[in-house]
């Protein structure tokens, strides 16, 4: 049961809410959409809302559909919402997906449908006969039976009976990104998204005179727990537009917001970033942001970098710097888990990196250490969740000073994931070992905790361990595309494959479109190895470019790491160059040399050091430019300091492992050693 914030009321499911509200403010607008991102081509208000509602309803309640799930798969606009609540209405369990563009998606979409046991597609009458055609063409699917909701009348809405619904009443399912083989449903019930509202309400501060604006998919968490069901929790109004509006023109966006009048608005990080770099001074003419006091950031790592440029690219159209909230949650707790406490700025903490791999937290001066610190954002605290930082090796709770996996456990946790006994007890039963307190869902975030906040620093599976240490992907890919202006921001994918029996790096990333034509493979992969193996002392194993918006995203457009591992290991990316280091010429140790026959002269010196560099990083001694930095060619740490061991047995003297980094070139350290041997 949860009390409405705003009137007192309490809610046992979210057909209490919405007769609710539609009961008290039936004239009070629910939703605006914009079409394309500017002119309103359809508004609701909660009165209308809830009898379209009811006609869509009755009709699945005529037709035998209740108890059963039905596929939701709609064009952005306020239909969808309109099915997703008569879905609910009629006891069906809904299922958000995103619609096809031809044969795209429908093989992931296959395995949604068949593990979800959907029998119903609920979808618009101009993408049913579309969709239905490619349907037909696959034998799984084509006994679904179809219904077109913008086509039923508001005069049915009279049939409609009060189905018996809870807060353990299942809402729908929302199936979380990966691989199209094995799609995971977390079920979501009446009770579940009631408490998450009531959360999302106390996290951010909302009142009776919050306004909602929002472009993100409503099929995904954060656009259906976010911009249509808090809204619809508060009785307040919602201003939306199609995601493809803003990818094609961000500036739409903020200017909905100051249209509107928007209180709340946010989404991915990306979205900020995308907003500081396309948004142009001439777009921001007439902006006022001042009314902006959540702008929530979530889904994705939280970026301090982005955070300063966006602030610092609108302060003058009024945004505070106080607006911007970083936030943390995921499908399985619903949506929320964590946020900035409101009208604060976010806190930052600075962390020594080199620690931070070792699981431990060691605060440092980032000013004094730019070089060998990592800037972090806290995710906020959480007000009616029980949160633990749990060590997931010993699955005992860890001090402030360690990493940990995030378990969370509340009334927002979702009952599980449907069909999947065996993976919802591993994921949502966990239990601390030596108190045994639980259950608990196991996140499979890494952090740790300041205070009553916790700082978000990676994923548990997403990490890539390479010689015993721990590399978060999100930030060599942000060297990555830092690295060279051919590369595309948001668009590349580190991670790790094996290759005899050693974890390597693998870097898929995106080419801007004017660069593909007349791309220089062999500098932007120099550009990139020497970025990665001069900020993250990594050796890359391979490289592949990909073409413009080729890279595998979910549809809410976070990268899919483990997409493009598969990719890459599978060949099947669209690459337009590529290169994968040499291993047949890789030699781990090499015997000590004879002395050659002109004596250890620059020369000589200059030709072991292409040879055994040659060997070390997979490339032909000829490829190496001995005016070029080591790192320029991957030389990471763990090779300059066996390069440097072998080289003083070669010469005879002892030298720092720093060496190889005090005298960065073939060239420079020919002449460096054979100068010091002549002394």
């Amino acid at each position: 049961m949860a009390a409405d914030p705003v009137h007192g009321a309490q809610f046992h499911s979210l057909i209490d809410l919405i007769r609710h509200h539609s009961e008290r403010r039936p004239d009070k607008t629910s939703f605006v959409f914009l079409e394309d991102g500017e002119k309103e081509s359809s508004v609701l208000t909660f009165g209308q809302l809830e009898q379209r509602v009811r006609a869509v309803a009755a009709q699945l309640q005529e037709l035998g559909a209740t108890d059963q799930r039905a596929l939701l798969l709609y064009p952005p606009g306020l239909d969808f919402i309109i099915a997703f609540l008569g879905c609910v209405y009629a006891r069906v369990t809904a299922v958000p997906a995103y619609p096809p563009r031809n044969n795209q998606n429908l093989t992931r979409l296959r395995t949604v449908i068949e593990d979800a046991g959907a029998k119903w597609v609920l979808t618009t009458s101009s993408l049913a006969s579309n969709l239905g055609t490619q349907f037909e063409r696959v034998p799984e699917l084509s006994t679904l039976r179809w219904l077109a909701t913008d086509g039923i009348a508001v005069e049915r809405r009279d049939a409609w009976k009060e189905p018996v619904v809870g807060p353990d009443t299942l809402a729908f399912l929302q199936y979380t990104s990966g691989s199209t083989g094995a799609p995971k449903g977390v079920m979501v019930s009446h009770g579940n998204v009631l408490h998450n509202e009531r959360m999302i309400q106390l996290t951010f501060g909302h009142t009776e005179r919050t306004v909602f604006a929002g472009w993100l998919p409503l099929f995904h968490d954060m656009g259906l727990i976010g911009n249509v069901l808090q809204p619809l929790y508060l009785g307040i109004q919602s201003v939306l537009m199609p995601p493809a509006a803003f990818i094609q023109k961000p500036a739409r966006w903020l200017h909905m917001i100051s249209r509107y009048r928007a209180t709340t608005s946010g989404g991915p990080n990306f979205a900020y970033e995308l907003c500081a770099r396309k948004v142009s001074a001439e777009q921001r003419v007439g902006l006022d942001l001042s009314s902006w006091e959540v702008a929530f950031n979530g889904a994705e790592p939280v970026r301090p970098g982005t955070l300063q440029r966006f602030a610092d690219a609108f302060k003058e159209h009024g945004l505070r710097v106080s607006a911007l909230h970083p936030c943390y949650g995921m499908a399985e707790t619903t949506l929320l888990v964590s946020g900035k406490v409101p009208a604060r700025q976010s806190s930052l903490y600075s962390i020594q990196a080199d620690a931070l791999e070792e699981g431990r937290v060691v605060p440092v001066d980032a000013a004094a250490s730019a070089n060998g610190a990592r800037e972090l954002v806290s995710s906020g605290r959480s007000l009616l969740e029980k949160v633990r930082i749990v060590d997931p090796a010993s699955l005992t709770e860890c001090p402030e000073d360690r990493v940990g996996e995030v378990w969370v456990s509340s009334a927002s946790v979702a009952q599980g994931y449907w069909n999947k006994p065996e993976l919802t007890r591993e994921a949502f039963q966990a239990r601390l070992a030596d108190t045994g307190e639980g259950p608990f869902l196991r996140t499979g975030d890494l952090a740790f905790r300041q205070g009553e906040e916790f700082v978000i620093t990676g994923r548990l599976k997403d990490v890539i361990i390479i010689r015993g240490r721990n590399h978060y992907p999100q930030d060599i890919e942000q060297t990555v595309e830092e690295s060279h202006p051919a590369l595309k921001a948001n668009g590349g994918a580190a991670f790790s494959v094996e290759v005899e029996d050693e974890e390597r790096l693998v870097i898929v990333q995106e080419v801007e479109r004017s660069y593909l034509r007349d791309l220089d493979v062999g500098e932007v992969v120099g550009s990139i190895r020497q970025a990665v193996s001069e900020h993250h002392e990594l050796q890359v194993h391979a490289v592949v470019l990909i073409k413009t918006s080729s890279i595998p995203k979910t549809s809410s457009g976070k990268i899919q790491r483990h997409a493009c591992r598969n990719g890459f290991l599978h060949k099947t990316l669209n690459a337009v160059g590529e290169w994968v280091e040499n291993l047949q010429t890789e030699a781990k140790q090499a015997p000590a040399a004879a002395a050659p026959a002109n004596g250890h002269s620059e020369e000589a010196i200059q030709d072991w050091l292409l040879g055994r560099m040659a060997q070390y990083l997979g490339v032909a001694a000829e490829e190496i430019d001995v005016q070029a930095p080591f790192a320029r060619y991957g030389l990471d740490s763990a090779v300059a300091v066996s390069l440097t061991g072998e080289l003083a047995g070669w010469l005879g003297r002892e030298f720092e492992p720093t060496l190889f980094w005090e005298h960065p070139s073939a060239e420079v350290l020919a002449r460096h050693l054979a100068d010091e041997l002549k002394a």
